[in-house]
């Protein structure tokens, strides 16, 4: 089976579990339509792929894991878009959960992704049970205090935001979360993942500074324009266009150099250029072209 088919199965076991009963029926629709059609589950392709290069010894483990953070990766937008913070309309070329169900149901949509990560780690990782204390840990820390999401969202209440420690937080925890997931669903070393994720977090926040400068919202399905508008640090504001490219393309170069010796290192050096590449701006990708 393929990755994606592995984490579109992975999620539609998630909701049958948490939607079996269909109530409350406004909340199972919210989290089904938070989940699906996604985006491009960039982060549990990177769990399984360090999965896959660590040799797969567990595939329930390691689709357990990506799994949690694909939900909570989705947790994290629902809340995100939400007026107390971005008040965005749009996510994914659709209504944000809040514009379609209100704000009550998409807060708790939020909540529900939350607890459905860790329990889907802890339900599909019985067999294996040595894999959920430190799978737990590793995703704990991904989204909570003090350089998880949570804490990256919260930096966005802060008068004077570090960018570097702010897009670590906001971005470059769960890519690092998720590397290391993969790694230690095989029973493998995460040590030696850590960088990979760090690196190809920090290269996606830069990325997605370029195109809320750059780009339409028509292109990237979101409101386009949030930093400026929210008064938010941003890669370009910082940097220059120009140095925020150069920057993305070090961080870029940083991740594939980091990619440890390994059966499945050169599929895994392709994924990370191909993703970079769907996420730099159509205008920037045509200049540079």
């Amino acid at each position: 089976m393929d990755v994606s088919r592995r984490i579109e199965r992975g999620l539609e076991r998630a909701v049958s579990y948490a939607t079996a009963t269909g109530r409350p029926p406004q909340l199972c629709e919210a989290v089904r339509y938070t989940l699906f059609p996604g985006g491009a589950r960039v982060r549990p392709r990177l769990c399984l792929s360090v999965a896959l290069a660590c040799g797969d010894a567990n595939p329930a483990a390691a689709d357990a894991a990506a799994t949690a953070i694909e939900l909570l990766h989705n947790a994290s937008l629902v809340h995100d878009d939400m007026p107390c913070f971005d008040d965005a309309g749009l996510r994914r070329g659709k209504l944000s959960v809040h514009a379609a169900f209100g704000e009550p149901i998409a807060l708790l949509t939020g909540d529900v992704l939350i607890v459905m990560a860790f329990e889907t780690v802890a339900r599909e990782c019985m067999l294996a049970p040595d894999r959920i204390a430190p799978l737990m840990a590793i995703i704990g820390r991904a989204v909570g205090m003090p350089h998880g999401i949570v804490a990256g969202q919260a930096w966005e209440s802060e008068t004077d935001i570090p960018l570097e420690e702010y897009h670590r937080a906001k971005t470059a925890s769960l890519f690092t979360g998720a590397a290391c997931a993969g790694a230690i669903a095989t029973g493998s070393d995460p040590q030696p993942w850590l960088m990979v994720g760090d690196r190809l977090g920090a290269a996606y926040q830069v990325a997605d500074d370029l195109r809320d400068v750059l780009s339409a919202h028509e292109e990237i399905g979101k409101p386009s324009g949030q930093d400026l508008q929210h008064g938010r640090p941003n890669a370009v504001a910082k940097y220059g266009l120009a140095g925020a490219v150069s920057h993305l393309q070090g961080l870029v170069e940083g991740a594939i150099e980091a990619i440890p010796d390994c059966p499945g290192a050169e599929s895994l050096r392709q994924l990370i250029g191909n993703e970079v590449k769907r996420l730099v701006p159509k205008n920037l990708a045509r200049t540079a072209a």
